[in-house]
């Protein structure tokens, strides 16, 4: 089969999808990552077919101040969608009708709203996809949304509580849509009340939820043809191993922390690894600091213990930490869970804090505002959380659970029963 698979964002929204090629490729499958031209070489490099779609991504070193903006919390979203993604749909909808030429499958991420009127168009078999239980935006499993974290507080209220709440929502951001249902129109596609960001989003073929039940699991409201598939994992290893400074300094004692801003929250660090390094020293912890490319992230002085490296494959790492300090994306929350270590997260925006709150009620995590991530703050944080034999025998039950899983063999039999439906 010749399998296209469209995603747009950060390499967390890359990486799940390289994870699902890899796997089809070796099933013998012609398999596509159609996203960004700024990924065209980590892709290629991988032995895996590419075909760009506009738009391209910006480059993060020179758009530092909207990289802020991005990862605000009240309105990041609304960037992403308003700002980045509509504004484009008319290239993007070009790029994948050609992408799709010949293509038995489409394989659709959560904001490639083209996509779908791609799929509709054409007719192709499509699945479509969700990275984190936020997108099902379930009144029988309330996300945190992070403009309105408050409401995280009335989650015990069930669904008749949220279920008119979210309804309102919905109808005060129903404008964001707008240039979709108009781009239907120029296209030839009937008119349609149907909303691209919540319902839209879900082909009536199959849903794949790209992560652990331990996660969310299935709810009464979400599409029947939703597989939950556990999550699909890519790690840049072989490209970018773990440096032999860090393996003696791994070596050289007992596990450190690892703190860690994923592969976006990294360009907006603040303070935050200066306050991470001080909360070791106060510990007087051993730990890792993964930095970025960023020069500004690294400390003016590292106290004895800390080490600060650019980047380090997390499926080496993690599983030599005594616990990660991290933002709450779901890639990095996902490889924490794997190699079943507890967790202390700082959530930014997007579904950071609804995963944040996921982990907390799993019983192996605590959160930190980021307001509130001082040096004290942070070290007492940990101590409670490293103190605590039963997060860190939750923790380790959890990572035993996730390491069982085998979602891109669960993907890869799904979009073949769903070609062979085709």
């Amino acid at each position: 089969m010749r399998i296209i698979l469209t995603t747009f964002g950060s390499l967390g929204d890359l990486h799940p999808y390289l994870a699902i090629a890899l796997g089809l490729k070796a099933r013998g499958h012609d398999a596509v990552i159609a996203t960004s031209e700024a990924y065209r070489p980590k892709v290629e490099a991988l032995g895996l077919g590419f075909h760009p779609v506009r738009p391209d991504m910006p480059d993060i070193t020179t758009a530092k101040d909207w990289m802020k903006d991005l990862m605000d919390s009240r309105k990041g979203s609304e960037i992403v969608i308003r700002q980045f993604v509509m504004p484009h749909l008319r290239d993007s909808y070009d790029d994948l009708l050609a992408a799709t030429a010949g293509a038995d499958v489409l394989v659709t991420h959560v904001i490639t709203y083209a996509a779908l009127l791609v799929a509709e168009k054409t007719g192709i078999p499509w699945a479509s996809t969700v990275l984190a239980p936020l997108s099902f935006f379930s009144p029988h499993d309330p996300p945190v949304l992070p403009p309105a974290a408050w409401l995280a507080k009335f989650r015990r209220l069930g669904a008749w509580f949220h279920r008119p709440l979210f309804g309102l929502m919905k109808w005060t951001i129903r404008s964001w849509s707008e240039p979709w249902h108009r781009l239907r129109a120029e296209v030839g596609l009937p008119p349609t009340r149907v909303n691209p960001m919540f319902e839209g989003q879900h082909s009536p073929q199959r849903v794949l939820a790209l992560y652990s039940a331990l996660l969310g699991d299935k709810q009464p409201d979400w599409p029947p043809q939703t597989v939950v598939t556990g999550f699909p994992f890519h790690d840049e290893q072989g490209a970018h191993d773990v440096s032999a400074e860090l393996k003696r300094f791994l070596d050289d004692g007992p596990p450190p922390i690892v703190f860690t801003l994923g592969s976006s929250a990294v360009h907006d660090a603040g303070p935050f690894y200066e306050h991470s390094a001080a909360a070791a020293k106060i510990l007087g912890r051993r730990a890792v600091l993964l930095i970025g490319k960023e020069t500004d992230n690294r400390p003016a002085s590292l106290p004895d213990g800390v080490l600060a490296c650019d980047y380090a494959p997390y499926s080496e790492l993690f599983p030599r930490a005594a616990a990660v300090v991290h933002q709450g994306g779901v890639g990095t929350t996902a490889q924490a869970m794997r190699a079943g270590k507890p967790m202390l997260v700082m959530p930014y925006s997007h579904d950071q804090p609804d995963n944040a709150a996921r982990v907390v009620r799993l019983g192996m995590a605590r959160t930190i505002a980021r307001r509130r991530y001082t040096p004290e703050r942070a070290a007492a944080e940990l101590k409670l959380l490293l103190d605590d034999g039963e997060i860190v025998r939750r923790a380790s039950a959890v990572g035993e659970r996730v390491r069982g899983e085998n979602a891109v063999e669960a993907v890869a039999e799904a979009l073949e029963g769903l070609a062979r439906k085709g």
